[in-house]
């Protein structure tokens, strides 16, 4: 009788949505499902050797965006690995871009598929504190057409 309850009352429960799945210790809900899927990428070329977050995100019936993860994404790339949304592209990458195809794992028909460039050109050493003061000081350059 005891195991009755208790399966009585964890049906109850699941029935009532307060049942929810638990993954890496803590305690999150299903993602909604929804109607397409987009990418909405941070930049527009990727790094080598970093880990370049790909940010994709689902149309809500309602019309509203909700994030994606892993999760919810099957992520296939031509080039690099994934870890999570994180695709880490080798150093020694010797392409000039890379394509990405996102599915939808509730909806495998939902796809979609981006090409992103490499980054060719080495981020140049960072501005001292003085230099961008110095930047905001300066008066704007004013533009030399006539209008």
């Amino acid at each position: 009788m005891k195991h009755f309850a208790i399966l009585l009352v964890s049906l109850l429960l699941l029935k009532q949505g307060y049942a929810q799945r638990k993954k890496n210790g803590a305690t999150t809900q299903p993602a909604p499902l929804v109607d397409s899927i987009a990418f909405h990428l941070y930049t527009d070329s990727l790094k080598k050797g970093l880990h370049n977050y790909i940010n994709i995100d689902g149309k809500l019936p309602a019309g509203g965006w909700y994030p994606l993860t892993a999760e919810d994404i099957l992520f296939e790339s031509d080039g690099g690995r994934f870890e999570g949304n994180n695709l880490i592209v080798p150093a020694d990458f010797d392409k000039e871009k890379l394509t990405i195809t996102a599915t939808y794992k509730r909806k495998p028909t939902l796809k979609k598929t981006v090409t992103i460039y490499i980054k060719i050109l080495e981020d140049g050493p960072l501005k001292t504190k003085e230099e961008i003061m110095e930047e905001l000081r300066r008066p704007p350059k004013k533009n030399k057409r006539g209008g």
